[in-house]
């Protein structure tokens, strides 16, 4: 090995070192089971590992609930932020999913904000005592923003003398912190953000807590697994080609991936900074819709607007928020997108929303717009204006290998390839809003179609494929990606889980690409073959037009 190649694992075993000895040793595990030993890690088995009545109570309750006992006084937001503290590290130790740990820091500040409760007798603000959780992203002070780059750390986004090391914030972290939330935890993410599974030279392989054989997902990996561990009761992750959505439908979470505008990005690190075709979004992970509204409409109580120039000045509005279910909407279900197939547990939970959606009474048509493929390949175009230079140069500053879920679009073979002038960059974007004005133009003439004599409301598609991505195994992302090409709001819905009694291979499938035959050989589900997506969730997505955030619940 080479000095540097030596330089790089030493750096990267010290970091993990350090995350992992910043766990209070009561909370440590003894041994650590296999992935194939203990599969699922949620649920009761988790509850074995010494975590007292109180503690169990509150990191199952949701965020409405905590904020409901924190800024009543019934919960401190100490003893709240030490629960999840605690079951956060088991949640890393069992799946690999935090960067930064600053538990005595978020003790803190848990005091201080009970301080204020017992002198003025009513909470900071409506998110009074909550811990959040964030992708590894955002900056905080007091520690790293690595984004799962060796040569990251010690510096503030790859430089050095920045004087921004440990001590700028992001404008988000801000603002949860003027809202009353307590921060204390930073989550994995692949380093360059850009694949659907969280992996990187530092921690890992983040696993899925309910199928240890799976992906958590990416990038937001870390944020998905600890939550669907319950190590949090809500986080935030970003968005450029799915990365919201993908953890939160493995991890059967919702997940909103709002358009681009809606919440601050400002202050964050990012790749390819400065791509501004198709932005990355932020928005939150939580195990229930309640958790999405009560963090959107509190952020947008601070008018991030002000101090975010990118972020539209468009206050929460309740009529607009909340549709009754007694409303009758329309509906359109995307089955097949042209290019890939589901596996079978998957459309079997689309037939299942559409069933439920027609049993209330809600007119549900077939969803055939123009091509996604033609969508998806000027998403690529932009993805890769610059070729890779960006995230080699940033695997350059310590030596590390890429991971091999990126090599094919970004790795060595482009090294030597221009980045794309501002012809081709102008001409992609000119090609890009043609394509949205003709999906959007598709979407206004389904009123024709709808019995309501207005568009459809609200198109429901896969997030995925499968159910959940065999770890290296993980070749498409067209249903996710389309939705950031279009810009439009997206929010996950948790539906079903896999089931081996239901969902066997059909025999009769018949590929329509090699693409798509090597999708299906994902899906391993026959008696005789080894058991990987069993007892998964599976999740769809909701898609809006509109930059309005809809709350709306299928019973």
């Amino acid at each position: 090995m080479t000095a540097q190649t030596q330089s790089w694992q030493a750096t990267a075993k010290a970091k993990l070192d350090s995350i992992n000895e910043s766990i209070p040793h009561s909370w440590r595990l003894q041994s650590v089971p296999g992935n194939e030993e203990q599969r699922d890690v949620t649920g009761e088995y988790i509850q074995r590992f010494n975590l007292s009545e109180e503690e169990i109570e509150i990191t199952e309750a949701l965020a409405p609930t905590i904020v409901e006992n924190t800024s009543t006084g019934h919960w401190t937001a100490e003893a709240v932020t030490k629960a999840f503290c605690h079951r956060a590290s088991l949640a890393h130790q069992l799946t690999s999913c935090l960067h930064e740990i600053f538990f005595d820091a978020a003790i803190e500040e848990a005091k201080n904000l009970d301080a204020y409760f017992s002198k003025n007798r009513r909470p900071i603000g409506p998110l009074h005592g909550l811990p959040v959780s964030l992708k590894d992203q955002f900056h905080v002070k007091g520690v790293e923003t690595s984004m799962g780059y060796v040569g990251w750390l010690g510096t503030f986004q790859g430089k050095k003398g920045t004087g921004k090391e440990r001590v700028f914030e992001s404008e988000l972290v801000k603002e949860l912190r003027d809202l009353g939330a307590v921060l204390y935890c930073k989550t994995s993410v692949p380093h360059s953000l850009m694949t659907g599974e969280t992996i990187n030279n530092i921690i890992g392989y983040t696993w899925n807590p309910k199928n240890r054989n799976l992906s958590s997902g990416g990038s937001s990996g870390g944020e998905g697994a600890l939550i669907g561990f319950r190590g949090s009761p809500v986080g935030f992750g970003t968005d450029i080609g799915g990365s919201i959505r993908i953890p939160a439908a493995f991890n059967g979470l919702y997940g909103l991936r709002p358009s681009r505008g809606r919440l601050p990005y400002e202050g964050m690190a990012n790749s390819m900074d400065g791509q501004n075709s198709v932005l990355s979004v932020v928005g939150p992970l939580a195990p229930s819709v309640s958790t999405l509204q009560l963090m959107v409409k509190s952020l947008l109580s601070r008018e991030p607007w002000l101090h975010d120039p990118l972020v539209h000045d468009m206050p929460w509005r309740d009529d607009r928020a909340v549709v009754s279910q007694t409303q009758e909407l329309s509906f359109a279900v995307l089955r097949h997108d042209g290019a890939v197939s589901t596996h079978p547990p998957v459309k079997r939970a689309l037939q299942t929303v559409v069933e439920r959606l027609e049993e209330q009474g809600h007119k549900v048509i077939e969803w055939k717009p123009p091509s996604h493929e033609r969508g998806l390949g000027l998403l690529l175009a932009a993805w890769t204006y610059d070729n890779g230079a960006d995230i080699r140069s940033a695997l350059e500053l310590s030596g590390e290998p890429m991971v091999p879920q990126i090599e094919p679009i970004y790795g060595a073979k482009h090294n030597h390839d221009p980045p794309k002038d501002a012809t081709f960059i102008a001409a992609n974007n000119v090609a890009m809003r043609e394509y949205q004005k003709e999906y959007m133009e598709y979407w206004n003439s389904t009123a024709e179609s709808t019995g309501t004599g207005k568009p459809v409301d609200i198109v429901i598609l896969p997030v995925t494929p499968f159910a959940a991505a065999r770890p290296y195994k993980y070749p498409y992302y067209g249903y996710s990606s389309i939705v950031n090409a279009l810009d439009y709001t997206a929010c996950t819905l948790p539906v079903t889980t896999v089931d081996k009694n239901i969902d066997v291979m059909d025999d009769s499938f018949e590929p329509v690409s090699d693409l798509d035959k090597e999708v299906m050989a994902t899906c391993k589900l026959r008696s005789t073959q080894p058991v990987r997506f069993w007892g998964v969730d599976i999740l769809m997505q909701m898609t809006l037009k509109s930059m309005m955030v809809r709350m709306w619940a299928c019973n």
